[in-house]
């Protein structure tokens, strides 16, 4: 089986740069695109502030002030998102491989597959941390989600155990993705 264009789900997160560097070597191997996705959920952003009325005793000027500040982080969450998403891009490029970045506030599960679908993915690459149970209940798991709800195949990638996490061997091309990675280009 072939996929052409590929949607691979990251953060800035270890995990992250494992599912980087195996969409790449599919990428590579199969002349496939790639698609850089990150979701900033509304958890991750802060919970919206509720408008306060001026009777309940806070100045107009300190509820806009706590607006505009509100406004700024979210900005910045974005800018910074957008440049990690953008290194990944560039070390996808240098090696040859089209990519593109896309980054959207919102539930990230529903989100991915809106975007395969839109997009016309084959595949969608996302880790998995590893929750069970309650954990995963409370928190949801965005690979569970895209499993059952993705209009083309899933690839997850699991967080090895920690006493099992070790380099990945890797092929020039992904040794280039590794050292990016590692910070050591």
């Amino acid at each position: 089986m072939s996929f052409h264009k590929i949607i691979v789900a990251l953060d800035d997160s270890q995990l992250s740069k494992s599912v980087f560097t195996r969409s790449l070597e599919m990428a590579l191997a199969q002349g496939s695109s790639l698609m850089l996705f990150h979701c900033l959920t509304h958890e991750t952003l802060g919970e919206p502030i509720v408008a306060m009325p001026v009777e309940l005793g806070l100045s107009p000027a300190a509820v806009d002030y706590t607006f505009q500040t509100q406004h700024l982080l979210v900005e910045t969450q974005i800018q910074q998102t957008r440049e990690m998403l953008g290194r990944y891009c560039d070390t996808a490029t240098r090696q040859g491989v089209p990519a593109e970045l896309d980054c959207k506030i919102g539930e990230a599960g529903e989100l991915l597959c809106q975007l395969a679908k839109s997009w016309g993915a084959d595949l969608i690459v996302v880790g998995r941390r590893g929750r069970t149970g309650l954990a995963e209940a409370l928190l949801g798991s965005v690979s569970n989600y895209v499993t059952h709800h993705a209009p083309c195949s899933v690839l997850v990638i699991q967080h090895p155990p920690e006493s099992e996490t070790k380099p990945v061997a890797a092929d020039s091309a992904a040794e280039s993705a590794k050292e990016f990675l590692d910070g050591s280009f």
